[in-house]
């Protein structure tokens, strides 16, 4: 996380994206004596830079001299493949599980040791959880989690189960062994569950998108949960999101080779 000890960044890009990097789900407004401090830079500096970064609209100053994000990032971020192609790609299958549903649904892909949320789905009926679009968490809490680890290769799951597992609620599971059979389960199932390991009162199902590094789950209230007969409805979609990925590389191959 930003601002946690050691040298800060020496070349102007490594600051300029120190600054940016500041800022994260608990910390989406800064000022420019906390931007600096979490970048680990002369306030001089942190100033100059931020100032350059809002004229290009990376980032934005509000009333109170207060910092956050920008559109213009936010757009430049939107080209990114995982957006334009994998998210998009899997919009219309997610929505046709949440109006089946009415359940928060999750799409997320794999980025070092965290699920990575890039869309979710969710309504009025919906139980709350922490997840949100952008937001990290913890692969072994996590029903897409769990899916991920279940596709990723032995040595990253072996690295990954002799990390720090954190404990998010008396149910997390923390035990390295433990963790390793629910890895193999999952991967023999063909599907990932959980129980209030994340947050209390919710529980989760989720599949690993074939062909890719992503998972689509679904969370839903522990008290009336089924996980086992939503199973099936998730498989057809991750099929049919492998399916349209694949088509479009297809695609996107013959275009390359007439050009």
């Amino acid at each position: 996380m930003a601002g946690n000890g050691g040298a800060g960044p020496r070349s102007v890009t490594g600051r300029a994206l120190a600054l940016l990097a500041a800022f994260d789900a608990e910390h989406p407004r800064l000022t420019i004596t906390e931007l600096a401090r979490r970048a680990r830079l002369p306030l001089a500096t942190a100033h100059r830079l931020a100032a350059e970064l809002a004229a290009w609209q990376a980032l934005d100053r509000d009333e109170s001299g207060c910092y956050h994000v920008g559109l213009r990032l936010w757009e430049t971020a939107s080209l990114a493949p995982v957006s334009a192609g994998l998210r998009e790609t899997a919009l219309p299958f997610m929505q046709d599980l949440y109006e089946a549903t009415r359940e928060n649904v999750h799409l997320a892909v794999r980025d070092g040791f965290d699920a990575l949320y890039v869309e979710k789905l969710c309504g009025h009926r919906s139980v709350p959880v922490v997840s949100r679009t952008g937001s990290r968490l913890p692969l072994h809490p996590t029903g897409v989690g769990k899916a991920l680890l279940a596709h990723a290769d032995a040595e990253f799951v072996r690295e990954y189960v002799e990390r720090p597992l954190g404990r998010f609620t008396p149910y997390t599971i923390t035990e390295r062994g433990r963790l390793l059979r629910e890895v193999r389960a999952t991967a023999a199932r063909g599907y990932a569950l959980t129980s209030e390991e994340m947050t209390l009162g919710s529980c989760s199902v989720a599949v690993a998108i074939p062909g890719s590094a992503a998972a689509l789950g679904i969370v839903v209230r522990s008290v009336r949960a089924d996980l086992h007969r939503l199973a099936p409805d998730l498989r057809a979609a991750a099929e049919g999101i492998a399916r349209r990925l694949a088509d479009a590389a297809e695609d996107r191959g013959r275009g390359a080779r007439r050009a």
